[in-house]
């Protein structure tokens, strides 16, 4: 059974309305990369290995 013309734009404009909502009333703050990623090393020997090699480097 093939879908009519009716029924994709009728699905269509059902998946726009929940892009809307959700542009328009966002459940979660998006936090910038730098944020997301703290304490990602934390506790990490390579981490701070990286970390001596840079101060002797500078």
């Amino acid at each position: 059974m093939a879908i009519t013309l009716e029924e994709r734009v009728a699905i269509l404009e059902a998946e726009i309305n929940l892009i809307k909502n959700k542009v328009e009333n966002p459940t979660t703050t998006i936090k910038p990369w730098w944020e997301q990623i703290t304490g990602t090393f934390a506790d990490s020997l390579d981490y701070d290995k990286a970390k001596q090699l840079v101060k002797k480097y500078r």
